[in-house]
C-alpha cells in the first residue's frame, strides 16, 4: 500500500474557531472547505488537520454528536521554549506550563476555543 498523505479529523462545535486558531498561531493554511468542514495543511507538519462540525452527516451515525476529547494534537518543534514565549506574547493562554519530562521530552500545551489540546514538543538528542 502507498499512502500519499495523512490527516487527522476532529469533531468540534465551531469549525472556524479551531481553524482560525491553527492558522493564526501555528501557520496552517486552508486547503479545502465546505459547510461544516475545513482541511488545513502546513508545509512541514506531515499531516493535515481536518475539523468537522458536530452533527455533520459525513460522520458515522453513532459519532455525530461526539466532539474531540481526550486527545492531544502534538507537533514536534526545534525550540519549544521560543514557541512558548511567542504564543504567550501573542496572548494565547498556556494551559500546561513548559515542563521537562525524565524521558527526554520538553513540552507545553495550549487549548483552542473548542477545547482541542495542542501540544508542542521538543525531544532531547538521543545518545
Amino acid at each position: 500500500m502507498q499512502i500519499n498523505s495523512s490527516a487527522v479529523s476532529l469533531t468540534v462545535e465551531d469549525v472556524e474557531a479551531s481553524a482560525s486558531f491553527l492558522r493564526e498561531h501555528f501557520g496552517f493554511a486552508e486547503q479545502m472547505s465546505a459547510d461544516g468542514f475545513v482541511s488545513l495543511g502546513h508545509p512541514s507538519a506531515g499531516v493535515n488537520v481536518v475539523f468537522l462540525k458536530r452533527g455533520i452527516e459525513v460522520l458515522p451515525e453513532g459519532f455525530r454528536d461526539e466532539v474531540a476529547a481526550g486527545l492531544i494534537l502534538a507537533f514536534v518543534v526545534d525550540d519549544v521554549a521560543a514557541e512558548e514565549a511567542r504564543l504567550r506574547a501573542a496572548g494565547v493562554k498556556i494551559t500546561m506550563a513548559l515542563r521537562a519530562e525524565p524521558w527526554g521530552e520538553t513540552l507545553f500545551q495550549v487549548t483552542d476555543p473548542n477545547g482541542v489540546v495542542v501540544q508542542l514538543v521538543e525531544w532531547a538528542e538521543q545518545r
